[in-house]
C-alpha cells in the first residue's frame, strides 16, 4: 500500500456509519437537488475514508490515531 492507516478501528467504524447516515438523510430529506447530491457525495467520501482507514486531511495535519484501552 502507498499509505499508512492513520485511524483507529473505532473511528473507522464511526466514519462508515456516519457517512451512510449522511447519504441516507440527504437523499431522503433533501432529495435529488444540488445540495442533496453534494451532501450525499460528502457522505460517500466520509464512508470511504473509514473503509480504507486513511484520512488525507488527518495525514496533512500530522494527526496520529488514538486507540482506546485494550
Amino acid at each position: 500500500m502507498f499509505y499508512r492507516k492513520n485511524m483507529g478501528s473505532r473511528e473507522s467504524w464511526a466514519r462508515v456509519i456516519g457517512g451512510a447516515l449522511i447519504v441516507a438523510c440527504s437523499l431522503t430529506q433533501i432529495g435529488l437537488t444540488l445540495l442533496g447530491l453534494v451532501l450525499a457525495i460528502s457522505g460517500v467520501l466520509t464512508a470511504l475514508t473509514g473503509l480504507i482507514g486513511f484520512c488525507p486531511a488527518c495525514a496533512m495535519a500530522g494527526r496520529k490515531p488514538i486507540e482506546g484501552p485494550r
